[in-house]
C-alpha cells in the first residue's frame, strides 16, 4: 500500500507522456533532459513565488539550468532545422 502511494506520487510529479518526435537516441535523450528542465523550472518558480528564494537567486538558477540544457543540446548534436517529412 505504501509503495503504491509512492508510485502514484512519482507519476504525478514526473508525468510521462508519449514522445511524438523522431525516435533517434539523441532526440529521446534531449526530450528527457527537456522534461527535467521543465520540472526544475517549476520548482524554482514555486520557491520564488512562496518567498523561499529571492528573485535574483531564482533568476541565477534558471540561467544555470538553461545553460545546462544548451550544453546537452550541443553535446547531442541536435540541429535547429525543422524535421523533414518522410
Amino acid at each position: 500500500m505504501v509503495e503504491s502511494n509512492r508510485n502514484d506520487k512519482n507519476n504525478f510529479f514526473s508525468a510521462r507522456s508519449r514522445y511524438y518526435g523522431r525516435g533517434k537516441a539523441e532526440n529521446l535523450t534531449f526530450n528527457a533532459d527537456l522534461r527535467e528542465f521543465a520540472n526544475k523550472i517549476g520548482y524554482v518558480t514555486a520557491l520564488e513565488t512562496s518567498g523561499k528564494l529571492s528573485p535574483d537567486e531564482a533568476c541565477k538558477q534558471i540561467k544555470s539550468l538553461w545553460k545546462q540544457l544548451k550544453r546537452s543540446k550541443k553535446a547531442l548534436s541536435i540541429s535547429n532545422d525543422p524535421p523533414t517529412s518522410p
